[in-house]
This record gives C-alpha cells, structure tokens and sequence, in this order.
C-alpha cells in the first residue's frame, strides 16, 4: 500500500496523531487481550515483572528497571519498540521527526509555512523511533539535549537563530521510546538537565529561548549495587518516574535452562553434529542457581544468566574439539567437558576469597554439587544400588577424552544394572538413546554422581579417571 507523500494526502488517509505513551497503552492492551506478552523472547517475568510492565504501559508511566547484571533490562526496553505503530509521519527533513499536524521545530514550521498542504511528507520506521545512550561520567547535556553547532555559526546564522542548534539524542527520538542504561553513572548535574523531559515534556538549551515540547517516554536501567559504588539517582529525578520496577534472575532451573537454550551460539551444523543431552544443560544452570545462593561468591555483585550462557558454549565446544580430535561425527558433551567452564565462569563471579586458588576450589566445589543434584534429581536411589554392587564384585571403569564411547557401550553391557539408570537420565529427552556417545555421556554422569555420593572410589591420573568399587 501506498503511503500518502504530502500533507493533504496525510489528512485525506484519516491518519491521526496520538502520543507516544498512548500509543504504546493502545498496543499494549491488544497484546494483552490477545494473551501475548508484551515483550517477545523475555522468558521468566511471566508472574513476576510483566504484569508490572504491563501496568506501567496501561498507566502511560515512564519506567526504571531496577536489578542486577544480566537480568534482559536492556533487552525488554529495546524490545518495546514493537509496541509502536510500524510507520510514523514526519515532516521531510526534520531532524526531531515533527509532527506534520503539530510541528514544534523552526526548520517543520517553516516548510508547513512555505508549502501548506503539498509540504513533503516521510515516514519513520518504529526501529528508528528508538534511542539510547549509556550513562557515563563524561556524559554532557550536549550529548542528550542540544547544543549550539559552531559550523552553523560560521557559516553565518546568529545566535537567536533556533536553526543553530544541534539537537542531543533526545529531541531526536522524539515521538519515540529513549532509554538511559545505567542511570546511576550519570553525574547529578546532568541528572537535574532531565527533570524538565519528564515532567514539564520539553527541551530547553542553554540560554536560548528555545522550547521543544516532547513527546517521548523514557525508560532507564538501573544496579542496585551502582547506587552507593558510583552514583545515585537524585530524588526529584526518580520522583518523575511513573513506575519502578524490580528484575531477577531466573527462580528455577527449568526456566533457566530454557533461556540458555534461547540464548546460546553453538557451532554450526557444517563444522559438527552436536547433541546435547538435557542433564548436562541442567549441571550448567544448577551451577549458577547454587552460585547465586553461595556465601563464597559476592551477591551483590550478581551471578548473571551470560553465566549459564558462556559456560553451555564452553562445554559444547570442548566436546567438539574433542570430536574433532578423535574423527567423531558426533559431538555430545560429558561430565568431562565440563571442566571448560572454569575460564568462563572466572571472570563472571567474584569469589569472596583472598586465598591462592581459592576461586578454582570455589568453581569445582560448586560443580560438584550441581552434577549430585542432576544425579539425584534424575536417578531414583533404588537403582544406585545394583550398579554399586557390581562394582564391588570387581568392576572398574575408565573415563576421559581419550576413552572412545564404544567403551562405554561395552561397560553397559558388562553391568546390564546400568540400563534402567541410563533411561531414566535421558527420560523425554528429545535425543537419540541409543548413539554410543550419548549413552557414553549418560553413563559417565551416573558414574560421577555415585562418586560425589560416596558410593564409588574415584582415582584420576593423567586427564584419565577410574571408577572403582570402594570395598
């Protein structure tokens, strides 16, 4: 369909102007009637800071998302923008996208002024209505608001001239969403430059007699933590704030592994076949669920789910070097690839610990854990005991990247108890059971669980371990 090019065009469609929070409001109440969420790919905030948003959408607030790193704060503003109308009339030229109905800009005034109703009409795609800026110490009022352009003055405009002024990133997304990450980090009395924006809706630039009346809704983010290590927020600034909402990490495992999943890059299919089976997705989000619950790791410097993200690549890529090392065609990662994670974790917590090494016994105490809990979670104790018995009558197994997985189709044959364990760890999973390198990896995890629950001895000697009954 053609859009309508000038201003008589604009006003024969029928096309209305509304604000920006009324827009938002409009879309976000189909959203809701439909029973989809307002902002798509945000797993976890369905009963906890999504009925919030939605609140604050219906209210026509302005929003502080308030939480620790890695809680999609940013995402869930940027995603926002799909709330707005697809396309949006400007006046041709205008640098603050004004209103063809109700310009507010010299250079707009002057065309419609000019033209009348053949004044030029462009439209705005609603991923350009959006702007952001991370706030910084050297952030100035220049970057968000405006200032005088000396380009401008040289080339011979005066001073009272508005067409001097080089509009800040704020007047440039008018009629859009703005959003400021880390609002703490803005000094106090740049701050104070945004009080105007969100109570009285304009702009006004250094001396001039310049007044822009906005129309934007402004969204920001927030650490907890930021307000008494680099800044605060002043009070009269959080006052003009409609709503303040409060983010987490994610409540369970399950919801965890889900955006994991969501999240990850893993190789492409070219380079190898990979298959992940479930139990190792679920140690690598048991990880960080017991991280954040751990009193030797800092919480309030948070335990982000990018955690649980870089550590599932990790792991599925030592199990592909290892695949490619020994000409596998299949990649499947074990308990044994989830050594890589160290690297990945080590620069995403802060371990509360002055010790040499204290970190790296930080990291493997909480691995341990999290393969028991998948263990226990997943193997019912009744069929720990046959597989135990045979061990104590005399058998051994080896693990590590040089065992192939045929051996450890020949240990499943040789302890026909392993079976029932096997199938009860790969239970709904959509996998294939029976490829020897996921019962290799399924085996090896129920091995490691009967270790860390004292049930069989563990000795490990050159990057190759043996199981071993304990009598």
């Amino acid at each position: 369909m053609t859009r309508p090019s000038t201003l008589s065009e604009l006003v024969a469609s029928g096309w209305e102007s509304v604000p920006v929070a009324e827009e938002l409001r409009r879309n976000a109440i189909a959203r809701i009637r439909e029973g989809d969420p307002v902002v798509a790919n945000v797993l976890g905030y369905e009963d906890t800071v999504a009925p919030q948003l939605e609140n604050a959408l219906v209210a026509g607030h302005d929003v502080i998302f308030l939480g620790e790193r890695g809680q999609a704060k940013t995402r869930m503003i940027r995603g926002l923008t799909d709330l707005l109308d697809e396309w949006m009339p400007i006046v041709a030229g205008s640098e603050i996208n004004d209103d063809p109905l109700n310009p507010i800009s010299a250079h707009a005034k002057a065309l419609l002024s000019e033209h009348g109703d053949d004044t030029p009409i462009d439209w705005v795609h609603r991923d350009e209505r959006y702007g952001e800026k991370l706030a910084t110490p050297d952030t100035s009022i220049a970057d968000l608001i405006g200032e005088v352009d000396p380009i401008k003055i040289a080339e011979g405009r005066y001073l009272s001239d508005e067409l001097t002024l080089h509009y800040g990133l704020i007047p440039r997304t008018n009629r859009g969403i703005f959003a400021l990450n880390e609002l703490p980090d803005l000094s106090e009395r740049i701050q104070v430059g945004l009080l105007n924006v969100l109570e009285e809706r304009d702009v006004q630039i250094r001396g001039f007699k310049v007044r822009l009346p906005l129309d934007v809704v402004m969204f920001a983010s927030a650490n907890p933590e930021d307000y008494t290590n680099r800044g605060r927020i002043i009070t009269p600034l959080k006052d003009r704030f409609g709503s303040q909402i409060r983010t987490h990490y994610p409540l369970d495992v399950e919801t965890e592994m889900e955006i994991v999943a969501q999240e990850a890059t893993l190789v492409p299919e070219d380079v190898a076949d990979v298959r992940v089976p479930e139990f190792i997705l679920e140690v690598i989000c048991e990880f960080s669920q017991q991280a954040r619950q751990s009193s030797q790791i800092n919480q309030r410097s948070g335990v982000s789910v990018r955690l649980s993200v870089a550590n599932y690549e990790a792991t599925v890529a030592n199990a592909v070097r290892r695949s490619l090392s020994s000409g596998d065609d299949v990649a499947v990662p074990r308990v044994i690839d989830l050594a890589a994670i160290a690297p990945t974790t080590s620069g995403k917590i802060e371990v509360e610990s002055f010790e040499d090494g204290g970190e790296g016994r930080v990291i493997e105490a909480l691995l341990r854990s999290s393969i028991h809990t998948a263990f226990i979670d997943s193997v019912d104790p009744t069929l720990h005991g046959p597989i135990v018995e045979a061990f104590e009558n005399g058998v051994t197994a080896d693990v590590g990247g040089a065992v192939d997985a045929d051996a450890y189709v020949a240990l499943l044959k040789e302890v026909p108890a392993l079976r029932p364990a096997v199938d009860a760890l790969l239970e709904d999973d959509e996998i294939d059971r029976e490829h020897p390198a996921v019962l290799a990896s399924a085996i090896e995890l129920i091995l490691e669980g009967l270790h860390l629950a004292k049930r069989l001895n563990k000795n490990t000697h050159s990057g190759t371990s043996q199981y071993r009954g304990r009598s």
